[in-house]
């Protein structure tokens, strides 16, 4: 999914600062964009217009298409998991989120570009579809003229976010391992996954 306008008025649309899309802040305005955001701020939203913010959180922090989030909602619908908590697991095992959470990239969006121009390593193997999905006990490196991206070398000093429990990062050799599945409350951003379950209840 390309995401265009200025993310900043996405977020503030939102009402969220979504670490995947910005590492900028709306704190000095929050309100949702436009003439009359004070007023659309304070107006309560539907039931409806809840389930579209929770969902478009998701869509805008992970990168991912509707066609993609229709997808990810009929796998997690299968087995015994919650769904809400598998979709979860689902899109933070994806190869891009798992570049960024490593500190390799500013955000999701920077980390799409470095696995898509083939700086990125597999378990030893080069890689170059964001959306891989990643198992327990794989590697991602990054490849060695890479590390000297001025991007990453960036990145790498001043992380957007804590790495996660669930990986561990090796930086003498710029790769991260996952040592277990992600769990809801890995989610960098509040969410309520429920609400997004619902919205697919009657769509897929």
């Amino acid at each position: 999914m390309r995401t265009t306008g200025p993310r900043l008025k996405i977020m503030r649309a939102l009402g969220i600062e979504l670490p995947g899309l910005s590492r900028k802040s709306i704190e000095n305005r929050p309100n949702p964009p436009g003439q009359h955001g004070n007023q659309a701020a304070r107006r309560r939203r539907s039931d409806f217009a809840v389930k579209l913010v929770e969902k478009q959180k998701i869509r805008f922090n992970y990168g991912v298409s509707e066609k993609q989030m229709r997808g990810l909602m009929l796998e997690a619908r299968k087995g015994n998991e919650p769904t809400g908590e598998k979709l979860m697991s689902l899109l933070e095992r994806r190869l891009d989120n798992v570049v960024f959470r490593a500190g390799f990239a500013p955000t999701g969006i920077a980390a799409r570009q470095l696995v898509s121009h083939g700086h990125i390593l597999l378990n030893g193997k080069s890689a170059n579809i964001p959306s891989i999905r990643l198992k327990v006990g794989d590697v991602v490196t990054l490849k060695e003229k890479s590390r000297k991206i001025p991007m990453v070398v960036e990145a790498l000093a001043t992380p957007s976010l804590a790495i996660p429990e669930w990986v561990s990062v090796d930086s003498t050799t710029a790769s991260v391992k996952v040592g277990h599945l992600p769990s809801i409350e890995d989610v960098p951003f509040p969410l309520d996954v429920q609400q997004v379950v619902e919205y697919y209840a009657n769509r897929v």
